[in-house]
């Protein structure tokens, strides 16, 4: 069996959602997109604060992807102290339906996935 490298084109033609799963499901994008679609535009501190334990390197890194991504929206407000905002875009908004059906999905399916694990781990020390 040939392995494909990750982020290859080979490997985005093998499984064609790939591309979305490394721009949507990286570590914390998910929880900002979830957030800013669900609560609203929110200030950096706001938004590290309702995410939790987010450091801010990794916060600002992410909110620039997203922003460069076309996902999420920076405004900046010229005033004394500098405010700036971040909101979920028009596209970001296009993946609502997305985050609807992964929570779907998780309501009705993860009591079973914990039940494998659980099952898994008896049987298997």
């Amino acid at each position: 069996m040939t392995h494909l490298p990750p982020g290859s084109p080979a490997a985005a033609q093998a499984c064609p959602i790939t591309p979305v799963l490394d721009l949507v499901f990286s570590r914390w994008t998910t929880p900002i997109l979830w957030t800013l679609t669900h609560l609203g535009r929110q200030r950096f501190v706001e938004l590290s604060r309702n995410l939790g334990t987010v450091s801010a390197k990794v916060l600002t890194q992410r909110l620039r992807q997203l922003e460069r991504d076309g996902l999420v929206i920076r405004t900046h407000h010229a005033e004394v102290p500098p405010r700036v905002d971040y909101e979920i875009s028009e596209l970001g908004r296009t993946l609502t339906p997305l985050f609807a059906a992964l929570t779907d999905w998780s309501e009705h399916h993860l009591p079973a996935v914990e039940q494998a694990r659980t099952t898994f781990d008896t049987t298997h020390p």
